[in-house]
C-alpha cells in the first residue's frame, strides 16, 4: 500500500503568496487596539471632555460677544475744522450729545495747551481765557456714552490776524530789587474800552503770598499794589497774557511775558515841612535825621506817600516845563530823585546857604538836602540818601500848606483808600 509523505509543514500548506496578506490584518488590528487605548488615556487625562468646551461651543447662543456698536455720544467743535480768521474770544466751543467729554487737549503749534475745564455735567468745555491771535490750534476731544463707549473729534484752525495792536509799557523791570512802595504799573499804548479784558490778562502774585489788586486811572492807565507796602524781600511775579486781548473795538494786545521783581529791604523817610527835617527809616529802625528845606510859602510841597520813580544822578531842571516860567533853570541839580510826574523831586541844593537847611523853606515845592555841586562828595546829606535809596522807596510829606498828592500822580495810589481801590 503505497503511503504519502508527511510534512512537517502541513499546518502550513496555504500558498505562500497569502502569508504576508494575514500578518497586515494583524497589523492592523493592533494599531486599532493601540490607538484606543491612546484615545482612552487622554480622554482620562482630560478630566472628562464632555463638559470641555470645544470651538463649536463659542458658537453657542448666550456665549459672551464683544460690543461693536458705535458710540452713541457726538463732540461737536467749534469754529468749524480748518476754519481762518477766527476771533480770540467766545469762538471756541466743545459739546458733547447723548454723551459726557471726558477729555479735552487745545494746544499751538508750540505745544503750549490752552487751559479749560469741563463743565461738572460733562456736557460742554471752556477755555480759561482768550485765545492769543495769528496762531493755529489743534483740538482733540473725547466724549462716552452711557455704555462707556467712546467718540472722539480732531480739528484744527486758525484765529485772526489784527490790523490794530496795542502793548502796555509796565514798570518795574525784570529782574531789579526795588523799594517797598512800588507798585506794578502799566501804561497802554492805545485806551482802552474793556478793562475787564486786558485786567484779567495780567496776573500778578507774591511769595509771601498777600493779596493784589488793580486799579485803571483813566483809559490807559493800569496799577496793582497790596493794601499795604510791600514787606521786604517779597517775590513778585507779573504774567502777562495780552496777546489777543480785544483792548478796544479792533485793537488786540500782542505782549505774552512774564516779569519777576524782588522787594528789597524797607526804606520809609518822612519829611516834616514844619520842622523842616527828614526822619530815615530802614527796616523800622531810624538811622538819620537830615535837615531840608521844602516849599516855599508860595509855591508848597504836597503832602502824602509818594514812591521814588526814577534816580538821576545830575539833571537839569527849568521851571518852564512845570509851569514857573523862567523862574529857575538849574543845568546841573546833583542826586535828584523823581517824586511825581508834575516835577516834584528830593534832590541835593548847592545853591543855597548851609545855614537853609533846617530853619527855611525855600523850594519851588521840592525838598532840598544839602549838596556839593557836581555831585562829587559822598559825604554830603544829599550824596547819602541818594546812594542808599531805591526806586519804589517811599518818601512821605506831612505839615506842608498844601492837598495831598493825587494818586495818579506819579506812581503815588497808596493815597487812595484801599476800599476805593478796589471798587
Amino acid at each position: 500500500m503505497n503511503r504519502q509523505p508527511i510534512s512537517v509543514r502541513s499546518g502550513l500548506s496555504e500558498p505562500a503568496a497569502n502569508r504576508p496578506r494575514t500578518r497586515r490584518r494583524g497589523g492592523r488590528t493592533l494599531l486599532a487596539v493601540v490607538l484606543g487605548a491612546l484615545l482612552l488615556l487622554v480622554t482620562a487625562c482630560g478630566g472628562g471632555g464632555g463638559d470641555k468646551a470645544g470651538p463649536a461651543d463659542k458658537e453657542k447662543p448666550g456665549a459672551e460677544q464683544a460690543d461693536t456698536k458705535a458710540s452713541q455720544a457726538v463732540v461737536t467743535v467749534a469754529p468749524k475744522n480748518g476754519a481762518k480768521d477766527v476771533a480770540t474770544s467766545g469762538s471756541l466751543k466743545i459739546t458733547a450729545d447723548k454723551g459726557k467729554l471726558s477729555e479735552v487737549k487745545v494746544t499751538d503749534t508750540k505745544g503750549n495747551e490752552v487751559e479749560g475745564r469741563i463743565a461738572a455735567d460733562g456736557a460742554a468745555w471752556e477755555p480759561a481765557h482768550h485765545l492769543a491771535a495769528s496762531t493755529t490750534y489743534k483740538v482733540h476731544a473725547l466724549a462716552k456714552d452711557s455704555e462707556g463707549r467712546a467718540s472722539a473729534q480732531d480739528t484744527t484752525f486758525t484765529t485772526l490776524v489784527p490790523k490794530n495792536t496795542f502793548i502796555g509799557e509796565f514798570r518795574p523791570e525784570d529782574g531789579s530789587t526795588v523799594g517797598v512802595g512800588m507798585p506794578v504799573s502799566f501804561n497802554f499804548t492805545r485806551g482802552i474800552t474793556n478793562p475787564a479784558a486786558v485786567e484779567s490778562a495780567i496776573k500778578v502774585t507774591a511769595e509771601p503770598a498777600v493779596p493784589i489788586e488793580g486799579h485803571w486811572f483813566g483809559n490807559d492807565r493800569l496799577d496793582f499794589r497790596p493794601e499795604k507796602y510791600w514787606k521786604a524781600g517779597t517775590k513778585v511775579t507779573v504774567k502777562m497774557n495780552l496777546d489777543g486781548v480785544e483792548g478796544r473795538p479792533g485793537v488786540y494786545g500782542k505782549q505774552t511775558r512774564t516779569v519777576k521783581f524782588t522787594i528789597g529791604r524797607s526804606q520809609v523817610s518822612t519829611v516834616d515841612a514844619k520842622s523842616k527835617t527828614m526822619k530815615v527809616v530802614r527796616d523800622g529802625k531810624t538811622i538819620r535825621t537830615i535837615p531840608i528845606t521844602a516849599g516855599a510859602p508860595s509855591t508848597t510841597t504836597y503832602n502824602g506817600q509818594m514812591v521814588i520813580t526814577e534816580k538821576l544822578e545830575v539833571t537839569r531842571m527849568n521851571g518852564a516845563t512845570v509851569g514857573f516860567g523862567g523862574e529857575y533853570d538849574i543845568k546841573d541839580v546833583p542826586h535828584a530823585m523823581r517824586l511825581s510826574n508834575s516835577g516834584t523831586f528830593i534832590h541835593g541844593n548847592y545853591w543855597a546857604s548851609s545855614g537853609t537847611f533846617g530853619s527855611a523853606n525855600v523850594s519851588h515845592g521840592c525838598v532840598g538836602l544839602r549838596d556839593q555841586r557836581g555831585a562829587g562828595d559822598p559825604g554830603t546829606p544829599a550824596a547819602w540818601f541818594f546812594n542808599g535809596s531805591l526806586v519804589g522807596d517811599v518818601v512821605v510829606v506831612k505839615n506842608s500848606h498844601d492837598k495831598q498828592i493825587a494818586p495818579d500822580n506819579g506812581l503815588n495810589g497808596w493815597n487812595m483808600p484801599w476800599s476805593e481801590w478796589t471798587k
